[in-house]
């Protein structure tokens, strides 16, 4: 990689790390063009350079998390071999990841990045292929040996991980649950839904 390259992705990572504070500190509406210049020193231009718009800085900050997270499901599938170990693992390593990362997530869950994630759905589906293969091949050769019920893959995706993803919104949104009985309970009853 070639030293502009290098300087590149480093004013990449720092828009993204200073949106990041800024949307953390004052959400949705702190999270301005203006605000990331101030905070980062990288000028208006070269955020359009590399983001395209303030739109492309929460799609890019979405995407990088969601691809932490996918690899966390993926690194949480490889620990275990039992169809309803795995699916405990998944909703296990969802709930620790927002627990710990409360701010992206709730960035990767905000009406403004599922607004910029249902644009741009298949370029970012084919971003995160890499990712989402281990998961995707885990869960076909659950089905295969008749661990799993026998749904499409992007059905059994969606009852394994909607449910979380419903809980995460509402935890990072109301913190009226609590996620340590969310995942107790809630693992075991996605494992009724899936299993065999």
């Amino acid at each position: 990689m070639s030293p502009k390259q290098q300087r590149g992705e480093a004013t990449a990572a720092q828009v993204l790390d200073c949106a990041l504070d800024l949307y953390e500190a004052r959400g949705e509406a702190g999270l301005t063009l203006g605000a990331i210049t101030s905070a980062s020193g990288v000028s208006a231009g070269s955020i359009y350079h590399h983001f395209g718009s303030l739109q492309g800085v929460v799609l890019a900050l979405a995407q990088s998390w969601l691809g932490r997270l996918l690899d966390e499901l993926g690194a949480a599938l490889k620990e275990v071999d039992d169809a309803r170990d795995g699916v405990h693992a998944l909703v296990r390593a969802y709930l620790r990841f927002v627990r710990l990362n409360p701010g992206a997530a709730r960035l990767m869950h905000s009406v403004a990045a599922d607004r910029e994630i249902d644009a741009h759905a298949r370029r970012i589906r084919g971003a995160q292929e890499a990712r989402l293969a281990p998961i995707a091949g885990w869960l076909h050769a659950r089905q295969s040996s008749g661990d799993l019920v026998d749904l499409p893959l992007p059905v059994l995706e969606s009852l394994i991980l909607g449910p979380v993803t419903a809980v995460a919104r509402r935890w990072l949104s109301l913190g009226d649950v609590d996620l340590t009985e969310v995942e107790r309970v809630m693992a075991d009853r996605i494992w009724r839904s899936v299993g065999r």
